[in-house]
């Protein structure tokens, strides 16, 4: 288990064996909590961390969500990310924010429960590694957008990706595809989709997926460079027919699809389009593209 020397815990930074919590915990049982996953990236000037100010603002959000109230401000929560980044001496990796109810009262309604939040920050290793992975459609169906806030990143949201992750690993893919209940193309278990079809992105809009921040910087970094973007409604059909296919998100980086139900797409490895976009977002994370310095957040 890869650990760091600290954790930040309500405001107070504790050493990683003392952060605990209670068999109680209100959210362990219900699933009633929010996080945010962020990346450190090394840079020539130091590490940075990606994103921060979006990932914290929707950190917020997801919390009222369901009436969790952050007894931090953003600016705090961003100013002690920072600071726990740099205890733990972490040059480039992982960093998560947590809030959830805590120990105290049982329930489904949370209402009188404790609130309590955290952060931790360690190393990260490739999440779904670096050649054109192997992809299975799931049998579930992502969640239906009626049925929550599925622009809250909440925890119990994600039991739908445990089974459907569960299902393609037994079955010998690297990694599920969800469809939405209309039968479309919305995301991964922790990714967004893109294809690329006659030099042409094509992507499912946000009306029924979290759009995550690193789907985000790709629609701006692909139009910046002259590639034309379209965020609209597709079929399984339109991914075995495109030239090439790619998730992304903030574990997931720019990560090709090789595969999709066996069905190879495009050459089956990593595409043009694929890895200049993978290239150029790199150069952008790692602080060698000045004209998105504003996505940086810099640790010392």
């Amino acid at each position: 288990m890869n650990t760091t020397k600290y954790i930040w815990m309500d405001g107070k930074f504790k050493k990683w064996n003392d952060s605990k919590i209670h068999i109680f915990t209100h959210s362990l049982h219900y699933g009633g909590a929010v996080f945010e996953g962020l990346r450190v990236y090394n840079t020539p000037d130091g590490p940075v961390i990606f994103r921060l100010k979006d990932h914290i603002k929707r950190f917020f959000y997801s919390a009222n969500a369901i009436g969790i109230k952050i007894p931090f401000s953003q600016k705090q929560m961003s100013e002690d990310a920072v600071k726990l980044v740099k205890r733990n001496k972490i040059k480039s990796g992982y960093l998560r924010p947590i809030a959830y109810y805590g120990y105290g009262k049982m329930g489904l309604c949370p209402l009188g429960a404790k609130v309590n939040v955290s952060m931790f920050a360690l190393g990260f290793a490739s999440y779904l590694g670096g050649d054109a992975i192997k992809v299975g459609i799931t049998k579930f169906i992502r969640i239906h957008p009626n049925t929550t806030d599925i622009n809250a990143k909440i925890t119990g949201h994600y039991a739908n990706s445990i089974m459907a992750s569960l299902e393609v690993h037994k079955a010998g893919y690297d990694e599920a595809l969800f469809l939405d209940y209309k039968g479309n193309v919305a995301e991964g278990p922790g990714e967004n989709i893109f294809i690329v079809k006659n030099g042409v992105l094509y992507t499912p809009p946000s009306d029924n997926i979290l759009a995550g921040f690193t789907r985000d910087s790709i629609i701006t970094v692909s139009k910046d460079i002259g590639y034309k973007v379209i965020e609209k409604h597709f079929k399984p059909k339109d991914i075995y027919n495109s030239d090439e296919a790619f998730f992304t998100g903030t574990a997931a980086e720019i990560t090709p699809i090789g595969y999709l139900d066996n069905k190879k797409i495009g050459s089956g490895t990593i595409g043009p389009v694929t890895k200049k976009l993978k290239d150029d977002y790199m150069d952008v994370v790692r602080g060698r593209n000045s004209k998105y310095r504003k996505w940086l957040t810099y640790v010392n």
